[in-house]
């Protein structure tokens, strides 16, 4: 073998090797979106995932990705996969799981009234630095999202898979990962509510509406414009929730009437 093509064999084989290492990357970090959605109450025991296919389009990653994270997840019980039908949750003792900097459903313990207003607060700055330096490539996966959920209208499952990823993929352009952690765990409140807030008729097409108007603002990088389709965004889902919260049987009012969480603290 000469020179050359000893070199060559050696680039194709760390070009492989690092092929390899990325795809195993990205099946890490789906593996985990899935244990985060389990974590957060999305996806609960005995739900069906949704196939290959549409997981692959939510998370807009390759199906053979999909697949070995599930593959991986079925290693350890999390999952069922039956041929024949669809792979289920199998249970949600997924580990401790950090959903941007406090464990899932930590934010649980706050009321409703406190996370909307930290919300606003918050969101409105992580947004308004999105619209400044959000890429282009940024861009076309939430494009992909987008897409994905027009999919799933009939699905509230594979609708809140994809929701997570336009919110949090808006949040990290804003490159400030201290906020985007803060930020992602805001958007994680009540999330097993949420189930039912986006199975009302019409919800994930309304959702869709706002997200469609985030996203333009966000390519016409009009921080203004951006600020105030999120305001109306988190308005709705801060109604929404509010209802759904107060006619939770498994939820209590405090004397002042604010809703708190079936078995947290109310002191």
């Amino acid at each position: 073998m000469s020179g050359l093509t000893k070199q060559a064999s050696a680039l194709a084989e760390v070009s492989s090797l690092r092929e390899g290492v990325v795809k195993r990357g990205i099946r890490e970090i789906v593996c985990h979106k899935l244990q985060t959605l389990i974590a957060s109450g999305v996806l609960q025991v005995g739900d069906e995932l949704p196939g290959e296919r549409e997981l692959a389009q939510a998370f807009d990653v390759s199906r053979e990705t999909v697949r070995g994270a599930i593959q991986s997840l079925a290693g350890r019980g999390i999952v069922e996969v039956s041929h024949g039908s669809r792979t289920r949750i199998a249970r949600n003792d997924v580990g401790p799981i950090t959903i941007g900097i406090g464990m899932a459903k930590a934010i649980d313990s706050y009321d409703i009234e406190s996370v909307h207003a930290a919300r606003l607060v918050v969101e409105r700055h992580v947004v308004a630095e999105a619209a400044v330096r959000i890429d282009d490539d940024t861009l076309a996966h939430l494009d992909e999202y987008i897409a994905a959920q027009k999919a799933a209208e009939d699905d509230p499952v594979r609708f809140l898979i994809s929701d997570r990823e336009v919110h949090v993929a808006i949040y990290r352009a804003a490159q400030n990962p201290l906020l985007c952690d803060v930020t992602i765990d805001l958007y994680g409140y009540m999330l097993e509510h949420r189930r039912r807030a986006v199975s009302e008729p019409g919800a994930i097409e309304k959702s869709i509406r706002d997200h469609t108007a985030i996203v333009a603002a966000l390519r016409a990088h009009d921080p203004t414009a951006v600020v105030a389709a999120f305001d109306h965004h988190i308005n709705r889902i801060y109604r929404t929730t509010r209802v759904i919260l107060d006619t939770d049987p498994r939820a209590f009012v405090l004397p002042a009437g604010e809703v708190v969480p079936f078995g947290t603290d109310a002191g």
